[in-house]
């Protein structure tokens, strides 16, 4: 073997040598420059009237890959704050609110809770269940990812 080659190939030996160091020192540093995933979360305020067998629904989305709890609250009811309506919450296919999760007995207060698997359009839902005779302005605030 001639000088030349050996001294390319000490060349070549020394580089692998010194890329398996530097790789061994990284301790899986690549993960770091990864950013973890944030969720953020969102809060939104519907507010309207609700009228004797009326129903009102209210679309809002989801933008957390991956998803989190949804929480509807019904924040208030007037000018009859013991009033008892339905509060429900599902899925928005763009023209209305395919309910998943319900309270037919909610009142001022009531809360509804349910989880996003993802990033979709959902929607929170008031309906009279013939309990009120007067109409009554409602705000409901939900809370999700």
């Amino acid at each position: 073997m001639s000088a030349s080659s050996r001294s390319r190939r000490r060349a070549v030996l020394a580089a692998a040598a010194l890329l398996a160091l530097a790789g061994a020192g990284c301790d899986n540093q690549l993960d770091d420059l990864v950013a973890p995933t944030v969720s953020v979360t969102v809060t939104e305020t519907f507010a309207g009237t609700l009228t004797r067998n009326g129903a009102t629904s209210h679309p809002f989305t989801v933008t957390s890959t991956g998803g989190g709890e949804v929480t509807a609250t019904l924040k208030g009811v007037t000018p009859d704050s013991g009033a008892v309506v339905g509060l429900a919450m599902g899925t928005w296919n763009g023209a209305a609110c395919q309910v998943l999760i319900s309270n037919d007995r909610a009142t001022q207060s009531t809360s509804i809770l349910g989880r996003a698997t993802s990033t979709g359009s959902l929607c929170i839902r008031l309906f009279d269940i013939g309990q009120i005779s007067d109409p009554q302005d409602y705000e409901i605030e939900v809370v999700h990812p």
